[in-house]
C-alpha cells in the first residue's frame, strides 16, 4: 500500500516531472519521466493535489504556481 503524501510532499514530488510540452512556452507533467516503481506514487501525488483544489485548500492558479506550471 502506498503511503498517503501531505500536499507539500506531493507538490515536490510532482516538480521533478514538470516538462514543456510540444505546444511553444506550455508545461505539463509528465508521469512517464519518473521511474516505473515510483509511478503509483506520482499518482498519489496527482490526487492529493486535486482534492486539495477540490476542497479549496488551493486554487487551481496557486496550484500550477506551485507546481511551476503557470
Amino acid at each position: 500500500m502506498t503511503p498517503t503524501l501531505s500536499f507539500d510532499e506531493a507538490v515536490t514530488f510532482l516538480k521533478k516531472f514538470v516538462k514543456y510540452s510540444e505546444v511553444k512556452n506550455q508545461k505539463h507533467i509528465d508521469l512517464s519521466l519518473c521511474l516505473a516503481g515510483d509511478r503509483i506514487i506520482g499518482q498519489n501525488a496527482l490526487l492529493v493535489t486535486r482534492m486539495a483544489v477540490v476542497k479549496g485548500v488551493v486554487t487551481e492558479d496557486q496550484l500550477k504556481e506551485k507546481l511551476g506550471i503557470a
